[in-house]
């Protein structure tokens, strides 16, 4: 069955749609193979997302070959296939969902005037006609089917409402609202909610985000969007995607855990396994993550800083608004550099078993700040090697 927008609101639920093996691979650099694809899918369910979109079955055989495996053996998501208005596309991702214990059909159009002319060559009326049929045939497959204008955001609005009203009628469950080029900013994207949810029939639909990170606003577009109204959000996994990326998963998931009092609601994931799906990626598609990376970078819960380092030791809230366990990393990280205080030396120095005295730990730190205003990086080797530099004043009796 497909998913009940009644249901959504009771719970007020926020529905995760993941496109990361879909729309995260068509960046650069991230194709997948089969098993990895496989793989990966394995962990989204794991995480606790509700939809995995797998991929574009028309694309290629290998494409169908995937979305096909996981409809068959991933089990616990809604599996989604994506498909072009046209004939031959949807009746692809159908077969290629169809072993799914529930599936879906994602079916796209543009609907920006730019697009219409200059990429689909069709006229407005063309396309409101082509939407419709396009919906209505893939509903004659399955129960669940999306739909989503393509550039919605740079879409005339009387016409998008246009479109997204013959899709509704037409029997489409969710309505997506893609900012296909990271164009839109937070308060145009939840107006454009606002005024989509007051068509006709609109109580009946789920509405769905999907932003792109052009101008670094798609997670923040992403927030704006449920606060307009939007139910489901699209997301992938370390914000892979074309161009500069989709909303980071890992993020949107983050901000709705941290700020309940902004966001008061709901979801599936499993916020442990943010960190390790974070890793799988990262180490699948061979793309580090970036260390200052938001939720997943290796700074994220790391601290250099005298003063920060103080605060997080004596309590970790002062600097941390989660905690790093919240989101499956095992501990926060004192990195050891020349902006960091006696505090943090001192408890380095515990943790490798040494209990300098008050005036050792001086003269210690002397050595510590000079040794890193020579070197980026300071190790444990390091550290205790500033012990044999020459001989510490003997302890007080």
């Amino acid at each position: 069955m497909p998913t009940d927008p009644s249901d959504v609101a009771q719970k007020n639920q926020i529905v995760f749609f993941d496109t990361t093996l879909r729309d995260g691979e068509q960046s650069p650099g991230c194709t997948m193979h089969h098993a990895e694809k496989l793989r990966f899918a394995h962990q989204l369910a794991t995480l606790g997302v509700d939809i995995i979109e797998a991929g574009f079955p028309i694309a290629s055989a290998g494409d169908f070959g995937s979305v096909h495996a996981i409809a068959s053996e991933v089990h616990g998501p809604r599996i989604a296939a994506l498909a072009r208005a046209k004939r031959i596309d949807i009746e692809s991702a159908a077969r290629a969902v169809a072993p799914a214990q529930r599936n879906r059909i994602h079916t796209f159009l543009s609907s920006s005037d730019i697009q219409l002319e200059f990429q689909m060559n069709l006229s407005r009326a063309q396309a409101l006609d082509l939407a419709g049929e396009s919906v209505r045939l893939a509903r004659s497959f399955v129960e669940d089917v999306e739909f989503s204008p393509m550039d919605a955001t740079r879409t005339d609005p009387e016409f998008l409402k246009q479109m997204v009203l013959v899709a509704v009628q037409a029997g489409a469950t969710t309505i997506n609202i893609p900012d296909t080029v990271g164009f839109i900013t937070p308060s145009e994207y939840a107006a454009i909610f606002r005024m989509l949810k007051a068509l006709p029939g609109a109580e009946n639909v789920i509405f769905s985000t999907h932003c792109h990170d052009d101008l670094g606003l798609a997670t923040a577009n992403t927030l704006a969007g449920i606060e307009g109204g939007a139910r489901q959000v699209e997301v992938a996994v370390n914000g892979i995607g074309e161009r500069a990326g989709n909303a980071a998963l890992e993020e949107v998931a983050a901000a709705l855990l941290v700020r309940k009092d902004v966001f008061p609601y709901t979801s599936n994931i499993v916020h442990t396994q943010l960190y390790p799906t974070s890793t799988l990626l990262a180490e699948i598609v061979n793309r580090p993550v970036s260390p200052n990376k938001a939720v997943v970078g290796k700074n994220a819960f790391a601290h250099e800083s005298g003063i920060h380092q103080h605060g997080v030791l004596s309590n970790p809230l002062t600097y941390e608004i989660m905690t790093p366990a919240s989101v499956g990393v095992t501990t926060n990280t004192i990195v050891l550099g020349k902006h960091s205080g006696r505090r943090a030396l001192e408890h380095r120095l515990t943790e490798l078993g040494q209990s300098p005295t008050r005036a050792e730990l001086d003269i210690l730190y002397t050595r510590f700040t000079e040794l890193a205003d020579r070197k980026k990086v300071i190790y444990d080797e390091d550290i205790l090697n500033l012990l044999k530099e020459e001989p510490i004043p003997a302890k007080s009796t």
